[in-house]
């Protein structure tokens, strides 16, 4: 329902509309209202819980002129002045210079095939509460008494939201979309703070999520970390997790971005000029794709941009997404264009779409498969603090956190010290040697932002550890 004193999404879409009939040459809204309920907790015990409801209005007004087409954007949250959000706009677009991401706003004969999204339009908001973490609410209590008895501390939280987005515009457009989206996090600590590991998940409702599964895994880890054995800098066999594996690949997918790839910024540029589109990335046939239908991992099948940026419009408001191989039998397929884009480059179309999936078709195994088939590495958490160097070959540097573990004769022997690293994720996809069956993936530093992957584990010798941390 509504957040009491709003009134209805579909209301303020269509005041804004109005409001902005005699002044803006072409207009879109779009309103999100937002359901969110977390718990956190620390030290063995609950910390905190709460629910909150948010609403952000965006108007984007489009204004014609000699000199071309500009976009200005204002924004604004609860209950808005919409005479005022709407002057806002065309204010910023008065000031602003001509576009050079200009289409014709999406009309409803483009959106024919979204009739799920036309009819979600009329319906109120999703909402989520405190019942929707009750598995977890009643597992924590068990949780932290074990962890007392074992001599270590849990924490972490558990976090649930739905947010809906609708989009309305002067084209004729009307579509809604709703979000469920939740995440856990368990970190574990001994007493003494010698060791500590971490563990996490995403779900859209918590019927998929054991926490006892999670506090085991980190039971597990931490017998591991009864054994410290220092390990110096150099470049090791590693087993990257599927948590670490989504971290690398997620950077990979934002870089695949047209418009800077041709002006020679990624590392998808070819040397002397245009792009590495239909280049063998890796010998071995991995795909990385994204789909808003993908099991498990739906999300919006039509573009909600607030702002234009890189390779992503908001004249393309409401362009229907499907699915997208960005890497295709191990061969770079596309890469992203806003439809103006794509269309100075002769090519199609492609939009940001919010799940991403890396798989090795026909590969099996677990992690702990490739750790019995090892016979000298290490096993990896998850990866942290990850920055880009060079972006000219998509050079990563970053952290490993809580937990790389020494792996000997198909067996983990004991904890071993924290790296900082140096890898490109291109460069891993063109060494890997084994992958496992895709699961799906939490990554530490990015899942918050973008909480559905599904990944495979990997085995990629020579991986660089540049320098021990001290990291803890």
């Amino acid at each position: 329902m509504t957040s009491p004193g709003l009134p209805p999404a579909q209301d303020v879409v269509d005041s804004v509309l109005t409001a902005a009939g005699g002044s803006s040459d072409h207009c879109v809204v779009l309103v999100e209202d937002t359901s969110e309920v977390e718990v956190r907790f620390a030290n063995n015990s609950t910390t905190t819980n709460g629910n909150r409801r948010n609403r952000t209005v965006t108007v984007i007004s489009m204004r014609e002129n000699a000199a071309g087409t500009s976009a200005g954007v204002s924004r604004r949250g609860g209950d808005v002045d919409v005479v005022e959000l709407v002057r806002a706009a065309e204010r910023d677009a008065g000031e602003s210079p001509p576009a050079d991401d200009v289409s014709p706003l999406i009309g409803p004969e483009e959106v024919t095939a979204l009739a799920a999204s036309r009819d979600r339009f009329d319906a109120p908001p999703g909402s989520t509460d405190l019942s929707v973490l009750s598995e977890v609410l009643s597992g924590l209590s068990g949780t932290f008494s074990r962890a007392r008895a074992g001599d270590y501390v849990v924490a972490g939280y558990a976090e649930h939201r739905r947010g809906t987005v609708y989009l309305g515009s002067s084209s004729g457009v009307r579509l809604a979309h709703e979000q469920p989206e939740g995440a856990l996090q368990l970190l574990a600590r001994s007493a003494d703070g010698s060791a500590s590991t971490w563990a996490g998940v995403g779900t859209p409702d918590f019927a998929d999520v054991s926490i006892e599964a999670l506090e085991e895994r980190l039971r597990g880890r931490l017998a591991w970390s009864d054994r410290q054995l220092e390990r110096p800098a150099g470049r090791y066999e590693v087993i990257l997790p599927p948590e670490a594996v989504a971290d690398l690949m997620v950077n990979l997918a934002f870089e695949a971005g047209g418009r800077d790839t041709e002006d020679g910024k990624t590392v998808f540029s070819r040397p002397g000029g245009g792009t590495r589109v239909g280049d063998t990335l890796s010998p071995l046939p991995f795909d990385l794709r994204s789909d808003p239908a993908e099991p498990g991992l739906e999300c919006s099948p039509f573009l909600a941009a607030a702002s234009s940026w890189g390779d992503t419009s908001v004249f393309d408001n409401g362009m229907p997404l499907g699915r997208t191989d960005w890497i295709a039998g191990g061969r770079l397929e596309r890469l992203r264009y806003h439809r103006a884009g794509a269309s100075r480059s002769g090519t199609r179309p492609a939009g940001f779409i919010g799940n991403a999936v890396l798989e090795l078709p026909g590969a099996t195994g677990t992690v702990e498969d490739m750790v019995a088939r090892t016979e000298r590495g290490l096993l990896l958490t998850c990866l942290w603090y990850i920055r880009e160097v060079d972006p000219a070959t998509l050079l990563l540097t970053g952290l490993t956190r809580d937990g790389v573990y020494v792996v000997e004769d198909g067996a983990v022997v004991g904890a071993a010290n924290n790296f900082r690293f140096n890898e490109s994720p291109v460069d891993l996809l063109a060494r890997v040697t084994e992958a496992g069956a895709g699961t799906r993936a939490f990554g530490r530093e990015l899942g918050e932002d973008f909480n559905r992957t599904r990944m495979p584990p990997l085995r990629v010798p020579d991986f660089n550890m540049s320098s021990v941390s001290q990291a803890s």
